[in-house]
């Protein structure tokens, strides 16, 4: 042991020994980051929030200057930000113990302090380092003249470099060209010349210990996560760079890490950037709220309209402060939106709506109402909103105002399904493609706000993004495109960060491939697409209470006979119109065994539900909501939720008005009344004559659960007025 410490003792002396002394004893105090940017971009906030993270000090340069170097993005240029440098660091060039990096900054995100930062560069032993990539730009002829290395990139990027000020300084007093010709190709030239690099002492970072090009190296770029922290690792060089440069196509990845990265030391409980400036309205009165233009989008037939259109006007705002738009391309729904009209129009006076009847296709819809915001100089935000959303947090206009971004969506997606209302990547042509951290944003795993390419369905705009930096673009029109993917290719044009935020719960998004406008009410058939909303619609408030108290929301009038809430009043309703509507009521006979399986005989007026194609809807019915019930009242027995004979009832006094004393030919029998007594009919009941006990006051949308076969010998007692409708089901005969 003894041995290995001063073999230890040694190497570290001799490391020591091969920098120079000015080098070991650097200190943050004498580190300056130089930087350029023409205007506060979105980028530019990331990078100097970053370096305000890790307290590094940054000038600036060019802030409110035109930019004259060129359409760096695609072609060469550059130039200007050389010739800044020359200016600024003249006034260094007699520093020597200062240090100075230069980074770009839109496409730069530090991920580390710059005693890291000082503590890399000291170990490299050279007084001038630039970054380094595997592409030769812009003149791949010069590729040959690079000095051969043993590992790493080849290649010099002019995006990020570090060394002592009197040695850039003299560097960049050599530039005598235009604002617009290629920096890097300055740079490079006085790298190949033998006689300066050996002069100014320089070398490229071609492992990535400082600095991480992620263009052509997206795939040795992972995030590391431990515990609290989480860093950008370099897996091809096992290192971790200091800084992270999105160069050439790969911004949109920079966007990625920079979801973790710009609080690298302080992650949390898998939370994204969590650290931003918050807007709080707590106290704010209502005629002092932003004012928020809302845009609505039907333009496919969608399930549970009605309830989609009845949350707008339980938003928690004040629609004093909302200008409502709707677009409706769909016939189907013009009774919703007339039904919510007439029930809300007091809300909004200024609402604007626009039918099917003006054939206003999608885009132009969009363009319309976006451009009512853009006129508009007191539009403090624009929120769009599609007909698949369904947005049940009330608090969801508030929420994202107060998140204080340019654009940003509510993370939407189907129940128990990974499909959302975003995308954490693009493929290279612009489609999605899965991000390493999408599964768990989705599901909730890694909470907080997001970077991400793509939003749909629901997002808010700030008025002053649109009034400034998107003033100009056409969001929405592109023959070639859909419209989501034009708008959010037209942002991220423009610079202008999207996020997505799963730090509240705010909805989910509704399936609608499979709604069949064709029958009378189609949500009923949304058990299987859409079995949170269909719950929501159709199954008893009170439901779910039975687990909580079973004793107050189950009664026992018979033995063995229980009684509990099971169909909204809206359910009984529904299902009571569509077998009116469907009208092929069979009368007094049960002779087609394919109805019936052969094992009931006893006459009754009904409709069954293979009739009306609703058999299989039925039996999820009873499996997701009836099975529990019955393995809760009859302990030890566990249903199959077999059934099939499942029929709507029809009692009338001058048709059908009772049923004679039988046993059902099930296990068990569930018996739901769909009306009213004393309001739709008088009479009726039940009567078990085996205990001669009689249930003569059912309830609307609760069910009789009791036994089959040879227990509950049971009648059907008369109907004396009006129309009674019972849905009956014999479970596992």
């Amino acid at each position: 042991m003894a041995f290995c410490r001063f073999l230890c003792l040694l190497v570290l002396l001799w490391l020591q020994g091969s920098v120079s002394a000015e080098q070991r004893w650097l200190s943050p105090e004498n580190l300056l980051v130089i930087t350029a940017a023409t205007e506060e971009t979105d980028g530019f906030s990331r990078f100097m929030r970053t370096a305000k993270e890790f307290n590094y000090t940054v000038k600036v340069l060019g802030l409110g200057q035109d930019w004259k170097g060129g359409d760096v993005a695609r072609t060469v240029g550059g130039g200007q930000k050389v010739r800044w440098l020359k200016k600024e660091l003249i006034k260094h060039s007699e520093k020597k113990d200062m240090v100075v990096m230069f980074v770009d900054s839109y496409d730069v995100i530090f991920a580390s302090g710059p005693g890291e930062l000082l503590s890399k560069f000291s170990r490299l032993g050279h007084r001038v380092v630039f970054s380094a990539e595997g592409f030769c730009w812009p003149d791949q002829r010069l590729a040959s003249k690079y000095p051969e290395v043993h590992s790493g990139k080849r290649y010099l990027n002019s995006g990020g470099f570090i060394g002592f000020a009197p040695e850039l300084s003299e560097i960049v007093q050599q530039w005598k060209y235009k604002d617009n010709d290629d920096d890097q190709l300055f740079y490079t030239r006085i790298y190949l010349d033998k006689t300066q690099r050996t002069k100014f002492n320089m070398t490229l970072d071609h492992r990535s210990r400082i600095f991480q090009n992620l263009n052509g190296a997206v795939d040795e770029v992972v995030l590391k996560f431990e515990r609290a922290k989480v860093r950008v690792r370099n897996v091809a060089y096992d290192t971790l760079p200091v800084v992270i440069h999105g160069n050439g196509p790969t911004k949109l990845q920079l966007n990625y890490l920079g979801n973790y990265v710009p609080t690298a030391w302080t992650y949390e409980n898998g939370c994204g950037i969590c650290d931003d400036d918050l807007l709080f309205f707590d106290d704010v009165p209502d005629e002092e709220m932003p004012l928020v233009y809302i845009a609505v989008f039907i333009e496919h037939a969608t399930p549970f309209m009605e309830e989609f259109l009845d949350r707008l006007a339980t938003l928690n705002y004040p629609t004093a402060r909302i200008r409502l738009f709707i677009h409706n391309n769909v016939v189907f729904h013009e009774r919703h939106i007339h039904t919510f009209w007439e029930r809300h129009k007091s809300l909004f006076p200024d609402a604007r709506l626009v039918g099917p009847e003006e054939n206003l296709q999608e885009d132009k819809a969009r363009t319309m109402a976006i451009e009512a915001c853009k006129k508009d100089p007191q539009c403090d935000y624009y929120f769009s909103i599609d007909s698949a959303v369904a947005l049940t947090n009330p608090d969801t206009i508030r929420i994202l105002i107060e998140e204080n971004k340019p654009v940003i969506a509510p993370m939407l997606s189907r129940h128990g399904k990974l499909w959302s209302n975003f995308w954490g990547a693009l493929n290279p042509d612009g489609f999605y493609s899965r991000s390493e951290d999408y599964i768990e944003i989705v599901q909730g795993k890694r909470i907080g706000l997001w970077n991400v390419p793509y939003i749909s369905q629901a997002y808010m705009i700030k008025g002053s993004v649109l009034h400034s930096k998107l003033a100009q673009v056409s969001l929405y029109v592109n023959e070639a495109m859909d419209p989501d993917m034009v708008f959010c290719r037209s942002v991220r044009d423009q610079g202008v960060f999207m996020f997505v935020s799963n730090r509240d719960e705010f909805g989910r998004l509704v399936a609608s491939s499979n709604f069949n406008t064709s029958r009378l009410h189609p949500d009923m058939w949304q058990i299987f697409d859409n079995p949170v909303d269909w719950k929501e619609k159709y199954i008893h408030e009170n439901y779910s209470k039975i687990f909580e108290d079973e004793k107050s929301f189950v009664d026992q009038p018979c033995p063995d006979v229980y009684w509990f809430p099971a169909f909204s009043e809206k359910m009984c309703d529904h299902l009571v119109e569509t077998m009116e509507d469907f009208g092929q009521w069979s009368m007094g006979s049960h002779k087609d065994e394919r109805l019936t399986g052969g094992y009931e005989n006893v006459p009754t007026v009904d409709i069954h539900m293979n009739q009306i194609g609703f058999e299989k809807e039925w039996l999820k019915f009873l499996k997701e909501y009836i099975v529990p019930i019955t393995e809760k009242l009859y302990p030890g027995y566990y249903p199959r939720a077999q059934a099939i004979m499942n029929f709507v009832v029809r009692y009338r006094p001058d048709e059908q008005p009772f049923l004679r004393p039988h046993h059902d030919s099930s296990t068990f029998t569930i018996n739901i009344a769909l009306n009213s007594k004393n309001i739709d009919y008088e009479g009726g009941g039940c009567r078990f004559l085996r205990y001669d006990c009689n249930v003569e006051s059912p309830r609307k949308g609760w069910s009789f659960m009791h036994p089959g076969r040879l227990t509950h010998y049971h009648e059907g007692l008369p109907t004396t007025k009006g129309t009674r409708y019972i849905m009956v089901s014999f479970v596992d005969p």
